[in-house]
């Protein structure tokens, strides 16, 4: 492993509500804890389809079962199809993203950890994450109490934090999610684009220190 004057930090663009993200958080997850103590991971939401207010089409439930398909080989992580049985299902994701601004302020150690329940009781579970009353229930076994989430849920300082960071996202010029970028002397610099496995992530992540 190259010997780092610092420890590099790590954003990690993402969403809860993103089928790649949720085979790619794992790879994050797996990279933080092989490094342990040597870099810094954090979560950065992305806003995959923020602001959605129409039902999502029969011909857009197709598209995403093909997607979340290809994840569930690609990764052999575990699906749920029934809320494309539902009607009124609305694809929204910046609820869920607003869910990581709490987690950050209120358990920022454990905002990876969240995440990743977030994504299973999305994609595993198919709860869904844009009623805030299922937000709070999965943040809930990680000692946030449901009052406190929702009134920081609910708060202006959060909402408009959560909008900023979706600017702040795209100021980056993020074409996929997910994405990791690297902290640096002249801002953050890409170092994955889409979802990759351990290997190709730890190796760019290598090559970049060695340039440092």
């Amino acid at each position: 492993m190259v010997n780092s004057p610092y420890n590099p930090v790590l954003l990690y663009v993402t969403d809860p509500m993103c089928a790649w993200c949720y085979g790619f958080t794992h790879v994050i997850r797996r990279l933080r804890a092989l490094w342990h103590g040597r870099l810094t991971v954090e979560v950065i939401a992305g806003g995959l389809n923020p602001y959605a207010r129409e039902p999502i089409s029969r011909e857009q439930k197709e598209r995403l079962a093909v997607s979340w398909h290809r994840v569930q080989e690609r990764t052999s992580l575990p699906f749920n199809y029934s809320l494309f049985l539902q009607e009124d299902f609305v694809y929204d994701t910046e609820p869920a993203c607003r869910a990581l601004h709490v987690v950050r302020r209120l358990r920022p150690a454990l905002t990876l950890e969240i995440l990743r329940a977030l994504h299973s009781a999305f994609y595993a579970d198919g709860l869904n994450l844009a009623d805030p009353q299922v937000l709070a229930h999965v943040v809930r076994p990680f000692g946030i109490q449901e009052n406190l989430f929702y009134t920081l849920f609910e708060a202006e300082e959060i909402i408009d934090a959560t909008e900023k960071e979706f600017e702040f996202v795209e100021m980056l010029g993020v074409k996929n999610l997910p994405s990791v970028y690297m902290e640096g002397g002249m801002g953050p610099e890409l170092l994955v684009s889409g979802f990759c496995q351990l290997d190709e992530l730890e190796g760019r992540l290598l090559q970049h220190l060695e340039m440092v």
